[in-house]
């Protein structure tokens, strides 16, 4: 199904409202409300969701900057989450630029990647 404003919005919402979700299950501080970053044992890390039908997730190129690792939450058919980490760098090494708004701005990375390159973190099935 074509991404139209309304579903974008959507996304990004879940996004986010998951984002918090596991970042106080994993015992994470609170996530920025625009971009998801968050403490995580003294590292600065972003998490970045995914729905069961969505097989990438995208980070700012500025962003990357300032992360030690990005942490994928892809979200399994069940409802549960298969949590990734990759550095920055392994993320740029698999990157793609977004097309869109976000065109220029943001790389994208498939969970195929994250399975390859990343380090497993658990599945969390939140409340």
């Amino acid at each position: 199904m074509p991404r139209d404003t309304d579903s974008g919005g959507r996304a990004a919402r879940w996004g986010r409202e998951t984002a918090a979700r596991l970042a106080s299950s994993l015992g994470a501080s609170d996530p920025a409300a625009a971009s998801n970053e968050c403490v995580l044992g003294g590292k600065r890390i972003v998490i970045k969701c995914a729905a069961p039908k969505t097989d990438s997730v995208g980070v700012t190129y500025k962003m990357l900057d300032r992360l030690d690792e990005v942490l994928g939450a892809f979200q399994l058919d069940d409802g549960s989450f298969e949590l990734l980490g990759l550095t920055p760098t392994h993320f740029r090494d698999g990157m793609r630029d977004s097309a869109g708004s976000g065109a220029g701005k943001t790389g994208l990375v498939r969970k195929e990647w994250f399975e390859q390159h990343g380090r497993p973190l658990g599945r969390v099935t939140l409340p």
